[in-house]
């Protein structure tokens, strides 16, 4: 209780500080490259641009009309409702200009100089060019006018308050531009830009602290506790680290959610499906070519596996219901039929510690996306109605354990802490 008081002690005081984040405004560069295009030019790269950022993710509820917002965004603190960001000029930003457009993204400031909330990534939009920002307000006022007006946002005290904004700005957030390096290659930087303003991957893919503020552009993991999964280290070879593939089988996974190596499941899925696989070729290149030159950290798990009676039987129940469950796509050796049916063996999704992906694919199903280079995805069936939590813990304990995999069983208590947690 101490720590909590001593806290917000310290963000009122640094809302002083906070305060002049809430007055400068910083119109950026005049543009150079959308000053010469057509209108609908500069339009259609608006539009290519908005699936780059996957806005629609979050602006667009299910079965609501595109960009009408209103979808509840889950955060510990609280729900953050998206709004409204077509053209209509009462309810959405109809009667907004290309300057306070600008502002929203760079400065994480509403029109009427609101700090924004941060589960609108303005973190990661800040680096976004003033050429891109043109870009993109020219297309979304060329999105159909809905009349529809926007929900007041769920938060708890004092985390509904502006003050704690300014504070928690003051702490962490500084705008910023993407500036290039110079000793990289042309790919690369297209590819970093893509990754840290655009795609904004280290709001899923990085940790965060107690006030929800992420590690930087680290990508080194993070789970996304509302959701139930996740997001693991894009450059630790113990999880997802990409420095070990073949550049063309990380433009895969990313262009088509399937590659000789993985397959992308849950929150992932959806980011192929509605967002990556409508890029240019070359800018999938670009972003593998990024991703794949992450530095490395970590190796395989040192774990020591417990020789108890009861644990060998833990997983001898764990190895009779793969054999009965499994084995027919994924093989008495883990092996797998990719791109179809993913290797097992081998397999860094599950042999991270968090355990929680694997848990939920048995529980609820593995669904690769659906995509223009993979039409008709294989999908795994969800097991939740079939299977225990204890008989769960057992098969994805032995896949840790199985054909060369070392992780630590997982409990009957695991599964049950994400049996009940919604699938998005």
């Amino acid at each position: 209780m101490k720590k909590t008081i001593y806290i917000v002690i310290a963000l009122l005081a640094l809302a002083v500080i906070g305060n002049l984040f809430w007055t400068g405004d910083d119109v950026g560069p005049a543009p150079s490259v959308t000053a010469t295009l057509a209108p609908e030019q500069k339009i259609a790269r608006g539009a290519y641009l908005a699936k780059a950022g996957d806005c629609m993710a979050c602006h667009t509820t299910r079965g609501g009309q595109q960009y009408a917002g209103g979808r509840a965004l889950q955060t510990p603190f609280g729900s953050v409702v998206s709004p409204n960001i077509t053209s209509d000029r009462d309810t959405g930003i109809g009667g907004w200009s290309a300057d306070e457009f600008w502002r929203a993204l760079h400065n994480g400031k509403s029109r009427d100089g609101r700090l924004l909330y941060p589960a609108f990534p303005y973190t990661n939009y800040t680096r976004i060019t003033r050429d891109d920002a043109d870009a993109l307000y020219a297309y979304f006022q060329s999105v159909p006018a809905v009349r529809q007006a926007n929900l007041p946002h769920q938060l708890r005290f004092p985390y509904n308050q502006q003050f704690m904004l300014a504070a928690w700005r003051a702490l962490y957030f500084k705008p910023a531009v993407f500036r290039e390096d110079s000793k990289q290659s042309v790919d690369w930087n297209r590819g970093a830009y893509l990754v840290q303003g655009l795609g904004h991957c280290s709001a899923c893919h990085s940790a965060r602290n107690q006030l929800g503020a992420s590690d930087g552009e680290g990508l080194s993991g993070g789970l996304i506790p509302v959701l139930g999964w996740y997001a693991p280290s894009l450059n630790a070879n113990a999880e997802a680290g990409l420095g070990e593939w073949l550049q063309p089988h990380i433009a895969q996974l990313l262009k088509t959610g399937v590659s000789p190596r993985a397959t992308v499941f849950g929150p992932m899925a959806e980011v192929v499906r509605e967002s990556l696989q409508y890029l240019s070729d070359a800018d999938i290149n670009a972003m593998a070519v990024y991703l794949k030159a992450l530095p490395s950290e970590g190796g395989k798990s040192d774990y020591e596996r417990e020789k108890a009676p009861e644990a060998v039987a833990f997983l001898a129940a764990g190895a009779k219901l793969y054999d009965k469950h499994c084995v027919d796509c994924h093989g008495a050796g883990g092996a797998g039929l990719p791109p179809g049916y993913p290797p097992l063996a081998g397999n860094r999704a599950l042999t991270m510690e968090q355990a929680v992906n694997p848990i939920r694919i048995v529980l609820n199903g593995g669904f690769a996306p659906g995509t223009a280079g993979n039409p008709r995805p294989y999908s795994m069936p969800p097991f939740s109605h079939t299977l225990s939590d204890i008989e769960v813990a057992q098969v994805v304990s032995y896949l840790r354990s199985a054909w060369g995999n070392n992780a630590p069983p997982v409990t009957g208590n695991d599964v049950n802490r994400y049996r009940a947690i919604p699938l998005d």
